[in-house]
């Protein structure tokens, strides 16, 4: 599933470059030291695990570095982490030996994502909702102090600032703050007191009654009055422009000259949610049962095109921007879905051309706009999507003097257009655009001449992210695997002859950002029993670790790193990776075999059978506790997974929950090959899409599972939301067979073992509502083999450390019980 329903801590990496002056030279302690530590048991490395510990309040483990990011001048890192104790962050700054600590308040305004100008002597960010700039060796100056935070902003190509506040955009100069309206966008009609309504009784009006003849004669003359003073007065404020007034603004684009504004707009009355979708919160402050809203359902989610204009601040005139340049944007991409749906009707499907519901591609999972000026500010790029049949991506340049759109580069997939692997914009001197496609099987760096044929960067069956182009162009910096599809380095290509070079070798999980003079990279990197920590290393150098933010205690206990195998796979060519635990004793052997027990991640597209840190570190922790109880534990990145290509991605399309529990047995036989695994004491768990998969391996091979665990599970998938689901599944009333066959609720006749079912209420994410359904429905199916445990004030990843105690002593009971009786 996408980033929101993945249980995991997300460890992101935003790359700026600051530019401020130094820290100062003393600084308080971190909070971290200043804090008693909380009352949990202390760990010995001679202790056994224990549940109360494993999920305590995660402070005891240390808290991680957060948003890393580099000074102007490349001498200071800023970076955020979680004061102990408490749900509050605090800023840092460390020099290149580490040599640092806390920021106080007043330079918290330093450790922001920074914007540079063209010519990089000038930077501007937001902090709290209001607009600082600074100068390479100079104190910030904020611009704007308001309650009202600014929407967005940009630099010109003369280091002027353009920012938005709603829907008016002003232009302010860096030097002196001062602040002119630059264009302003009405949703409404335009006033013309001097034009007759097209009525009869108004022209009969105005030709019969002098009084009101004259009052069209007057206003005439002042709107053209009006118009003569804007022509000639610099000093009043431009005209604005009039949009309709059943559409809202989506975003504002302006050129880096801020002559030309892209609008993107779409109709004001398309609503996330409908007024029955709520969520009972029963444990209110006031005592009462508070109806919370909800999101809409994919059955009812409503998806309304974006609408494209050029708006010239200038001359006034508003250029609208059809789909016409787009290859493809009117064929019937879902015809032979539509057509099996209907033959099970009993009916034939005619298809038909008709205009596609297009919109900006969605920011899932990448940090830039899909709106892209060039350096020059000559030139519009654009990243487009089939937002409701999720087939087509697009990217597509504008003549910004007739608004036509000339296709790039068509991403086409039968079954869905990633949600990553998205990022794109311009070479250094305007004349291509680079960008990253999964047209080869794996998400791989182009370089496409806007008149020419695109050329591979990269080539291979690894997945490349996060690009960053060098200031003179001749070099993209990016991470991949290319070494093995759990272990992530950071490379480079010559722009020119496409040689690769590898700028790091740390054998685990990383993120990196580039310094300021591009002889260093700050990295983010982790390891399978170490979290993650900063690293500065010099290009083709050799690493240093920067901070230390892991406790002594976690780092004195010996915790079993998992191996990374891979499993043969009874059902395509290449093999399913998976994270396994060893036992560490053999008390629970029986016939000299062990118990095992299969962990399925949540998310869907996510991968957790890699070399770094896994954001499931309280599983990590679990499995290490399984394993000195005597199992074999298997972490599976089933079909479906992120980090192995297209195809793996795409396996699941239509028919959800079926490949992945083959993969999981495909898991179990193998265990039983080579790790002395007894089939008959397999038992797994999961939350989230792990919790669909739990449901899923109990109800269509219970011969298979001998207990199972959903946490958070979905069991409906026309209960889930839009944004994911329609991606795999289309939509319900289009394609109701995917539903049936990929919803657990239509297959829980097949129930035989153990299964517990544990959900939040407060879940906005996976209703808990899902959960209710599944339950009436095994209630009504006479299942006796089932429990459930409710958590009231548990959201989709619980916050309480209770829940997760309370959560686990269950699931190691089921386990304990049904595998090792």
């Amino acid at each position: 599933m996408k980033k929101w329903i993945s249980l995991g801590l997300t460890l992101s990496l935003v790359s700026a470059c600051a530019a401020t002056p130094e820290p100062p030279t003393a600084s308080p302690a971190p909070l971290s030291q200043q804090l008693p530590p909380l009352p949990v048991p202390a760990l010995s490395p001679a202790d056994p695990l224990t549940l109360k510990r494993i999920m305590a309040d995660p402070d005891w483990m240390g808290n991680a570095p957060q948003t890393p990011q580099w000074s102007l001048d490349g001498r200071r890192i800023y970076y955020w982490q979680k004061e102990q104790g408490s749900k509050l962050s605090r800023a840092f700054a460390v020099d290149a030996q580490g040599n640092g600590g806390a920021l106080p308040y007043s330079d918290w305004v330093l450790a922001q994502e920074k914007t540079l100008s063209a010519d990089r002597t000038l930077a501007a960010w937001l902090y709290e909702g209001n607009l600082f700039v600074a100068q390479a060796g100079h104190p910030p100056r904020q611009l704007t102090r308001d309650s009202s935070a600014v929407d967005q902003f940009s630099f010109t190509l003369d280091n002027r600032l353009l920012v938005r506040r709603g829907n008016k955009l002003y232009r302010i100069d860096p030097a002196t703050g001062r602040s002119l309206l630059q264009a302003e966008l009405v949703f409404g009609q335009k006033p013309d007191n001097a034009q007759v309504t097209d009525s009869y009784l108004a022209r009969q009006q105005k030709r019969l009654i002098r009084y009101v003849d004259n009052q069209y004669r007057d206003a005439a003359d002042l709107a053209a009055r009006q118009a003569e003073r804007r022509a000639a007065d610099a000093s009043l404020a431009p005209e604005p422009f009039y949009l309709n007034a059943s559409e809202r603004l989506v975003t504002l684009s302006p050129s880096p000259s801020g002559r030309m504004l892209l609008a993107v707009v779409t109709d004001k009355e398309n609503r996330w949610r409908q007024d029955h979708d709520i969520m009972p919160n029963y444990l209110d402050k006031k005592g009462y049962v508070a109806a919370q809203p909800a999101r809409a359902r994919v059955a009812e989610a409503e998806v309304a095109p974006h609408r494209l204009m050029l708006l010239d601040t200038v001359t006034g005139t508003t250029t609208h921007i059809s789909w016409e340049g787009l290859a493809g944007f009117e064929e019937d991409v879902l015809a032979g879905v539509k057509a099996e749906n209907a033959a099970r009707r009993g009916e034939h499907y005619h298809s038909a051309p008709a205009l596609r519901v297009i919109t900006l591609m969605q920011d899932w999972g990448w940090s830039q706009s899909p709106i892209q000026w060039s350096p020059q500010g000559d030139k519009l790029a654009l990243m487009l999507e089939a937002q409701a049949d999720n087939k087509d991506r697009w990217l597509a340049t504008v003549d910004l003097t007739t608004g036509r759109l000339t296709t790039q580069h068509r991403l086409h997939d039968e079954a869905w257009v990633n949600y990553t692997h998205n990022e794109f914009g311009w070479s250094r001197d305007g004349q291509s655009l680079y960008y990253l496609s999964e047209e080869s099987g794996y998400s791989q760096l182009y370089l496409k001449p806007l008149t020419g044929q695109a050329r591979a960067l990269t080539q291979g069956e690894f997945v490349v992210s996060s690009v960053t182009q060098s200031r003179d162009g001749d070099r993209f910096f990016f991470k991949a695997n290319r070494h093995h599809p759990g272990q992530y380095e950071v490379f480079s290509v010559a722009t020119d002859s496409g040689k690769l070079r590898q700028e790091t070798d740390l054998k685990g999980s990383l993120d990196y950002h580039l310094s300021p003079d591009e002889s260093r990279l700050l990295l983010t990197a982790s390891s399978r029993t170490r979290p993650p920590e900063l690293f500065l290393q010099p290009l083709s150098g050799r690493p240093s670790q920067l901070t230390h933010t892991t406790s002594s205690e976690f780092l004195k206990y010996p915790w079993q790193a998992p191996e990374v195998v891979a499993i043969p796979s009874s059902h395509q060519a290449k093999p399913v990776y998976a994270r396994l635990f060893r036992p560490l004793n053999d008390s629970r052997k029986r016939n000299g075999q062990y118990p095992a027990v299969i962990f399925n991640h949540g998310a869907g597209y996510l991968q957790n059978g890699h070399f770094g840190w896994s954001g499931y570190f309280r599983e990590f922790m679990f499995h290490n506790l399984l394993a000195q109880h005597g199992y074999v534990v298997m972490d599976i990145d089933y079909r479906g997974s992120k980090g192995y290509g297209r195809d793996w991605r795409t396996a699941i399309y239509r028919n959800m929950g079926h490949s992945e529990v083959e993969d999981m047995i495909d898991g179990i036989d193998w265990m039983a090959a080579t790790q002395s695994v007894d089939p008959q004491r397999v038992g797994t768990y999961g939350g989230s899409y792990g919790g669909f998969l739990t449901f899923m391996a109990l109800f269509t091979q219970p011969e298979r599972f001998q207990a199972g665990a959903a946490l958070r599970p979905v069991t409906d998938w026309a209960h889930y939301n839009y944004g994911y689901t329609s991606n795999i599944l289309n939509t319900p009333d289009l394609d109701p067979i995917a539903y049936e066959r990929s919803s657990p609720i239509e297959f829980a006749q097949g129930l035989q073992k153990p299964l517990l079912i544990m959900s939040g209420v407060l879940d906005d994410n996976v209703f808990f509502q899902d959960s209710v359904r599944l339950v009436q429905r095994l209630i009504e199916l006479e299942k006796p083999m089932f429990e459930t445990a409710i958590y009231p004030v548990e959201p989709h990843g619980f916050r309480q450390p209770s829940s997760w105690l309370d959560e686990y002593r269950r699931i190691f009971r089921l386990f304990e019980e049904n595998l090792n009786p």
